[in-house]
């Protein structure tokens, strides 16, 4: 795996920043009673892509608050172009993927904990 350079760790937090309060207004609308968590983003080296892992808690129908979400990904994207639009030239295409490492830790933690 290629390292990240500099630039794109910094492009990758102040997507997450700005984000996660995108997400956070419109929690609401998107994934009524979650808490949506932006985990992590991966920001391409060209910086023309980012994923977006999203970490949704309760996790169940955790999938179809995703889909949702995938929905309005046009609309995020305007309201993320709007905010660092003098940070970025390019804003970058989104893409929001599942992080489903919570429940894999407590899947894990339930196994060890079976006496």
């Amino acid at each position: 795996m290629l390292m990240e350079s500099t630039r794109q760790k910094k492009v990758a937090r102040l997507l997450q920043k700005e984000l996660a309060e995108i997400l956070r207004q419109k929690t609401t609308e998107l994934a009524r009673g979650k808490m949506l968590t932006v985990t992590t983003v991966r920001v391409s080296p060209d910086l023309s892509l980012a994923k977006i892992y999203l970490s949704i808690f309760p996790s169940d129908n955790s999938e179809s608050a995703l889909g949702r979400i995938t929905d309005n990904t046009p609309r995020i994207r305007n309201e993320l172009g709007n905010k660092i639009r003098k940070q970025l030239r390019i804003i970058p295409e989104i893409a929001f993927y599942l992080d489903d490492s919570l429940d894999y830790i407590d899947n894990i933690d339930s196994i060890l904990n079976k006496d």
